[in-house]
């Protein structure tokens, strides 16, 4: 029986693996735990969630995660089997019995007959004679891995505490204040001058807004990432803040070269929002990462000018990650380019969530069982959550500025011009696309129907 050799038993590993394993072919799948504990991890359990024991919004209809979820109710997904399962009452959010979850999942793979369950710590990425292989090894990859990953893809991966920005939606930006401009109206790569959207504050709201963000509620640190430092090239908006009163306005809130043409004057300082996807449908806040707690952050952010009715495609955090440069380096199949031998999945992938995580999971799993059995798989339709996420992360994204990502509508194509729908309505259209859409790649891709219906418990 052809093997494929799966490297992590996080959400997205045993996602993998159980896809190989219903195809019909052998999956391995290698956990160092309990042999090796990581700072985080409580158990030896497989798919044990570390953090919080929500998958978020269950809504298929008006949430792109809940959407996410029934696509991969449909695609055969064990993580939400189990999730569904051992689902706890939490309103429309699905939370589960973190315990149940992970022994459910646990029993699942370790009883099915085309699964090995090896617990074995692997500190380097198997070589090509191995045949396929996928990493899942998520945001703590152990050190001796990452390092052989860094060496994979050609570039420096190092532990510590990536602060990640906000990202916004467009259509939700006040451009009766807001406008685009360059800087000094410089001319960039696509030729534009006009490049970021800008949101001007005067010299009271700039000293209000500092004084918030240094009053903010921050994210406590948890014991074992209290040694982690800072990457200095990206510190956290607050703590440049606190380095004094004036310190953002001659950094990422500077207002030189930019002229408000509402009001015909130079602020005394500028958020500026850069376009985060092909779409143009997310903007990024420049400089902003943070570890504001959520809710400070949508409060205090709203105060800016021009976000007064913000919404947020993800806010900022601050996480010890280990995670590749994707839309880089993987393929649409989630192949390395350089070692076509070697798929990567789940959080090290730049993908942020349970389920986002266990999705890649999923079509890894399902990429790789086709490969080996001479079998052509397209990715999902970029109009579905799945083809949406993996789109994103496969050149979606602008690799300069690649940072870890939930799945949300903004990375779903628009509907064609002329066709204009907009809030909640926009949000069902685009779900109900995305499931009539998905239905015919699932016909058509279900070479592991027979060998799945021969074990489904």
């Amino acid at each position: 029986m052809r093997i494929i050799h799966i490297i992590g038993g996080g959400l997205a590993g045993a996602e993998a693996a159980f896809a190989v394993g219903q195809a019909g072919l052998e999956a391995r799948l290698y956990e160092m735990r309990p042999g090796r504990a990581t700072f985080a991890h409580q158990t030896g359990d497989l798919a044990e969630l570390v953090c919080s024991n929500s998958f978020r919004s269950d809504d298929w209809q008006n949430n792109a995660v809940g959407l996410l979820h029934e696509e991969m109710r449909r695609a055969g997904s064990l993580v939400m089997r189990a999730a569904d399962a051992h689902k706890l009452p939490a309103g429309g959010a699905l939370a589960v019995d973190r315990q149940g979850f992970s022994a459910a999942v646990t029993a699942a793979l370790e009883s099915h007959p085309n699964i090995k369950v090896v617990r074995e710590e692997i500190t380097a990425l198997l070589p090509p004679d191995f045949g396929s292989v996928i990493v899942a090894t998520g945001p703590l990859t152990s050190p001796e891995l990452a390092d052989s990953i860094a060496q994979a893809a050609g570039q420096q991966h190092l532990a510590f505490f990536d602060a990640i920005a906000p990202i916004i939606h467009r259509d939700s930006i006040n451009f009766d204040i807001a406008w685009f401009q360059s800087r000094y109206d410089k001319e960039g790569p696509g030729g534009g001058t006009a490049d970021y959207i800008n949101l001007p504050l005067d010299r009271e709201q700039y000293h209000a807004f500092v004084a918030a963000l240094v009053a903010g509620e921050k994210t406590d640190f948890k014991e074992w990432e209290k040694t982690t430092p800072y990457f200095e090239a990206c510190l956290p908006i607050e703590v440049m803040a606190e380095r004094g009163a004036e310190t953002l306005s001659f950094g990422p809130m500077k207002p030189v070269g930019l002229r408000d043409p509402h009001r015909d004057t130079q602020p005394y300082a500028v958020v500026q929002l850069r376009q985060d996807n092909k779409l143009g449908s997310l903007w990024n806040m420049v400089g902003f990462q943070t570890k504001l707690k959520h809710g400070e952050q949508v409060r205090i952010f709203r105060t800016i000018p021009g976000l007064e009715k913000a919404e947020f495609a993800r806010l900022g955090g601050l996480h010890r990650n280990t995670f590749i440069n994707s839309p880089r380096l993987l393929d649409t199949q989630l192949r390395l380019k350089t070692q076509p031998h070697l798929r990567f999945a789940g959080q090290v992938t730049g993908v942020e969530g349970y389920v986002e995580s266990a999705a890649i999971g999923l079509l890894a799993g399902k990429f790789a069982a086709a490969q080996a059995l001479g079998r052509a798989m397209t990715p999902p339709p970029a109009t579905t959550a799945f083809g949406a996420l993996l789109s994103h992360i496969t050149g979606g994204a602008d690799a300069q500025l690649f940072q870890p990502m939930n799945v949300n509508f903004g990375l779903f194509p628009p509907f064609p011009p002329g066709k204009k729908i907009k809030g909640k309505d926009r949000k069902q259209a685009m779900a109900k696309r995305a499931l009539d859409d998905l239905a015919p790649w699932l016909v058509n891709h279900a070479a592991d129907k027979n060998a799945g219906d021969r074990h489904d418990n």
